[in-house]
């Protein structure tokens, strides 16, 4: 087992999502999270560890650790596995500023509950006899948005359940965990795919793997935990059976948007997902005063930074850390890459690597910066360097 705290890194604010005070009392709770990333990620095919895979130049894991950022979480508690060094130093490098997270190794993959118990070691122990509340997400949701994260933990103490699930309604929910009802319409348990009867298959609501659950009953629910079923492997899910089976309430929150649920398995599921991300980045910039001729062919990293009328042409690729100033106009089919872009400078049919163009700078067609290189206010590199009228259009 590895416990070690680091806060690190960079926040992204696109939305608020406040979950209440820091009262005492149900709305003001101590929270914590753990995030579950021990697995192997077979289906990737790749020797990259599956929460490191990027979407819009990010690991995934990072989104999902961006969700919590905008939560009043105390602490995080990530649970590695395979390939834990280069996870654990990824998360220390690049998770958002003032996150205090703990990393425990699952040395061995027993499933989620086992996983579960793991984390629980990397929690200090409760104070002065107040319960908190723990929330738990996978590590490969990266589509998760704050907003709805919030409203699990605000459903959570409001009703003072013992756990709340969010869930999802999906016309074809093949190969996902239903939700069975008990009385009062309160969450029964969930049954596994593998393990489901015929009649359980019929039903559309599914578990997404994210809780909320009250810290004080989590403990002593894991230690019922069997691995008498279909895979051997202890299940979290099981918790809500016997949570509910012991006289607890098990409330749900049923997510809106079913692509903010969306696991990510394989590279076909990657590739989904990236398509998700980024239509949620462009409309964003758009509102924000950026102008895109065609939304479909511009390409945008989480991290790139652009200031209003800017206009982006087709076939355009902004990587990394790029910072882009006003009315400037990028492409068409041009690569920026860790780049800085003064006002008013243009950049077509180009490719710049962690350089800085100037302001009123003119790029291309067919120009390559290579790293490190600094065109000056008002230079010209290309075709226009040779027309002399080229800086003063």
């Amino acid at each position: 087992m590895v416990i070690r705290t680091y806060p690190q890194g960079s926040p992204d604010d696109w939305e608020s999502a406040s979950v209440g005070t820091t009262r005492p009392g149900p709305a003001g709770r101590p929270l914590s999270a753990v995030v579950l990333a021990a697995g192997h990620g077979t289906r990737m095919r790749s020797a990259r560890p599956k929460p490191l895979h990027r979407l819009c130049g990010r690991p995934m894991i990072l989104h999902v650790l961006d969700a919590l950022a905008e939560l009043p979480v105390t602490r995080v508690v990530v649970v590695v596995g395979h390939r834990a060094e280069w996870v654990t130093k990824t998360l220390i490098e690049h998770a958002p500023t003032g996150m205090a997270i703990e990393f425990v190794e699952q040395a061995e993959q027993r499933g989620t509950g086992d996983a579960m118990s793991v984390a629980l070691t990397g929690l200090p122990d409760e104070d002065d006899g107040e319960d908190g509340d723990v929330v738990v997400l996978p590590g490969d949701t990266p589509l998760l948005r704050p907003g709805t994260l919030a409203r699990l933990v605000r459903v959570h103490r409001a009703q003072d359940d013992a756990a709340t699930l969010l869930t999802a309604v999906l016309d074809d929910p093949t190969g996902y965990g239903r939700v069975v009802r008990g009385r009062d319409d309160a969450v029964a348990r969930v049954v596994e795919d593998v393990d489901a009867t015929d009649d359980e298959l019929e039903v559309c609501e599914i578990n997404t793997s994210m809780y909320c659950f009250k810290r004080s009953v989590l403990a002593p629910s894991l230690r019922r935990l069997s691995p008498a079923n279909a895979q051997g492997e202890y299940y979290l899910t099981d918790v809500v059976e016997v949570l509910y089976e012991a006289g607890h309430r098990v409330g749900s929150v049923v997510v809106e948007d079913t692509m903010e649920v969306a696991g990510v398995n394989d590279r076909a599921q990657l590739a989904v997902a990236e398509a998700e991300l980024r239509d949620r980045i462009n409309e964003r910039w758009m509102r924000r005063g950026v102008t895109m001729w065609d939304p479909q062919t511009t390409y945008i990293d989480v991290e790139v930074a652009l200031a209003t009328d800017v206009v982006l042409l087709p076939g355009v690729i902004l990587q990394g850390a790029c910072v882009v100033g006003e009315h400037a106009e990028i492409g068409p089919d041009t690569r920026l890459v860790d780049t800085t872009v003064g006002e008013g400078a243009v950049i077509a049919s180009s490719v710049c690597r962690r350089s800085v163009v100037g302001a009123d700078a003119r790029i291309g067609p067919f120009a390559v910066l290579s790293e490190g290189a600094e065109v000056p206010a008002g230079g010209a590199v290309g075709p226009a360097a040779s027309d002399p009228d080229a800086t003063s259009r």
